[in-house]
């Protein structure tokens, strides 16, 4: 990492250094919030979190090899530490100063309700191909994962794609003040914490805050096929599977394994790509790598290098082939938009089709309806078999229409009785929101 002593972080965070003033000049290695991941030159950040709290750990962390620590309370220890009013706070002013050190390397912020993950991994790899580039790990995405993806940034990153998520109103300008994004990329305005943001309008609102700290020479991507964000103004170029976008598809292909072929056509050019993903949906995250790309002058030939590289991150529409049955392992995460995305590519594969729905989370007032809606659109997609696990999924089942229908209260209760459901090469979709924990399912399936 450059240069951050500890005189500076305690003048970012506006805090109290407490300690050996010689030390001062000390310079950190890395920050943490996690004194179990404490190594030789960390800087240990103490939050109180909603099950533990740093500051229990702090003496650990200084034993571990930690040289300073950042502590809302005052610290019995003859190490240097640093007293601030909030180390959330904190954190989040040290990565704005932290990123100002890096004037002139360009930052990719990416968001949408849908595919931010995986369009950040598309635009990494298309980049890495000619840029040294610093991403976001996993999904490092809110108000501490970004300053942290921000403060890991080695000295040597020419370009920085970073993920930003959000739940209200309010959190992207706090991300945006601390990423300043000189690119801009939205995937698409879905239907998710809709407790907080209300309607698809709200959250629009709630993601376009991004432009509030953006360079004022930034350059705007956004998915044209996207009703709400075809509403953008000033943007650089529009893309999407639609003819109408600059950067738009055709010929895709879904080739019933773990990859689709189309091509990427803008201005003259036309590109033919094999995406290694399932979904039709990925050649939107491959239009925006390509778009991206272009702006940064790259030659076609990586851009179709950087796509053809991409890998899929943890449970994000993941096919594994157990020799006895297909599994798109789709359980990260899911909201309206997601679930159908994800019922289309299931039914994109040859075979009898399964989907496994758990509860979608944080819909507010209009939850039982988004949920019915999912179960419609799994009856116009013509879905054979829809088992269902929570109060609220129930209500997509009783909307499917003549699929045959196997309701749950509990992923327990689904584990016991799916084997008797399923056949010999049938396609199983497993989808729900993260705290259904239908990663469980996806473990008992592997086992059939």
């Amino acid at each position: 990492m450059k240069l951050l002593t500890l005189e500076d972080i305690s003048k970012a965070c506006c805090g109290e250094y407490i300690g050996d003033e010689k030390k001062k000049i000390i310079a950190i290695d890395n920050v943490v919030i996690d004194s179990r991941l404490v190594k030789k030159g960390s800087l240990f950040v103490a939050i109180k979190g909603e099950h533990t709290d740093g500051h229990k750990y702090i003496n650990n962390a200084f034993a571990a090899g930690a040289v300073c620590a950042v502590s809302e309370e005052k610290v019995d220890t003859d190490k240097p530490y640093i007293l601030v009013k909030s180390s959330e706070q904190a954190i989040k002013d040290i990565a704005e100063y932290y990123r100002g050190l890096f004037d002139n390397i360009e930052v990719i912020g990416i968001s949408g309700s849908v595919g931010k993950t995986s369009t950040k991994e598309m635009i990494a790899a298309v980049l890495s191909q000619e840029y040294t580039v610093h991403k976001t790990q996993g999904n490092f995405n809110n108000e501490l994962g970004v300053p942290l993806t921000l403060l890991a940034m080695p000295k040597d990153t020419d370009v920085a794609v970073v993920e930003m998520g959000i739940s209200d109103f309010g959190e992207m300008t706090r991300l945006s003040k601390m990423v300043r994004p000189t690119v801009c990329v939205l995937t698409n305005i879905g239907c998710c914490h809709l407790e907080n943001l209300k309607d698809r309008d709200g959250v629009l609102r709630a993601k376009t805050e991004m432009f509030n700290y953006k360079s004022s020479d930034a350059l705007i991507f956004v998915n044209g096929d996207d009703d709400k964000l075809a509403s953008v103004e000033n943007v650089t170029a529009f893309y999407g599977i639609g003819t109408n976008n600059d950067f738009y598809a055709e010929n895709i292909n879904n080739s019933g394994s773990n990859s689709v072929e189309c091509t990427l056509c803008f201005g003259d050019t036309k590109l033919d790509v094999t995406v290694p993903a399932l979904g039709s949906y990925m050649v939107s995250n491959a239009l925006a790598a390509a778009a991206v790309g272009k702006s940064f002058n790259m030659t076609d030939e990586n851009i179709v290098k950087g796509i053809e590289s991409y890998t899929t991150v943890g449970s994000r529409a993941n096919l594994i082939d157990t020799g006895i049955i297909k599994i798109i392992d789709d359980c990260y995460n899911a909201n309206p938009t997601s679930v159908k995305a994800a019922i289309d590519t299931l039914c994109n594969i040859d075979g009898r089709h399964v989907a496994v729905l758990g509860d979608m989370k944080e819909l507010g007032e209009k939850e039982r309806e988004l949920h019915a809606e999912v179960g419609l659109f799994a009856a116009e997609k013509k879905v054979d078999v829809l088992i269902t696990v929570g109060k609220l999924a129930k209500l997509i089942g009783e909307n499917a229409g003549n699929a045959e229908i196997h309701h749950f209260d509990t992923v327990e209760q689904a584990n016991d009785e799916i084997d008797t459901i399923l056949h010999k090469d049938d396609v199983v979709l497993v989808k729900a929101s993260h705290s259904m924990h239908f990663e469980k399912i996806v473990d008992c399936l592997k086992k059939l």
